[in-house]
């Protein structure tokens, strides 16, 4: 599985990916990060050896490569949502449970889905989008099939817009360009 250190109460691992390198992270509970190494605030540098959450982890890291290898549309592994807010977790949770491989939905489309409470009032789309922004577990929980209603909206993940784009054609949601590298070569 390459090396697995513990920080934090999380154990770490590292995978090659077509987008880039992809750490992820688990705590007792579930993963509870996904990080594309180019992106700000990555995982503690790896060393050290085997993790106490190794069969969680190699799951997770297992689960991540198949997915990219085109073996896997959906994710099974626990995710662990003590590190989020009330509200990220409600609507990361509906769209984890709700929106399968190859699908997208709107922020607003997310917004309805994910209604605040007993008063079935529906966030704004701009808070859809904070959250999805904010999205620990990102590919295993697809804030990337969330798009604007007039675009593929943003995305904060590796290189950003480009990774969403590759992600949405892998899954055929988008159709393929004449120039889509299905290796994702100079996404990393």
């Amino acid at each position: 599985m390459g090396r697995v250190i513990t920080a934090a109460g999380l154990a770490w691992a590292t995978l090659s990916s077509p987008v880039g390198p992809l750490a992820v992270a688990c705590s007792a509970a579930g993963v509870a990060r996904v990080r594309f190494r180019s992106s700000p605030g990555g995982p503690p540098p790896q060393h050290g050896g085997p993790g106490e959450r190794s069969e969680l982890l190699a799951a997770a890291r297992d689960q991540l490569a198949e997915y990219f290898a085109g073996q896997r549309r959906a994710f099974d592994v626990p995710v662990d949502w003590s590190g989020t807010s009330a509200a990220q977790r409600q609507v990361l949770t509906v769209l984890f449970e709700s929106v399968g491989y190859g699908e997208t939905l709107t922020y607003g489309d997310l917004a309805h889905r994910a209604v605040a409470g007993p008063d079935g009032i529906a966030r704004p789309a701009r808070a859809i989008g904070r959250i999805m922004g904010s999205n620990p577990v990102p590919v295993i929980v697809p804030c990337h099939r969330v798009v604007a209603g007039n675009g593929l909206g943003g995305y904060s993940g590796g290189t950003g817009i480009e990774v969403k784009r590759w992600l949405l054609t892998f899954e055929g949601a988008l159709p393929a360009t004449l120039d889509w590298d299905a290796s994702g070569a100079g996404l990393g």
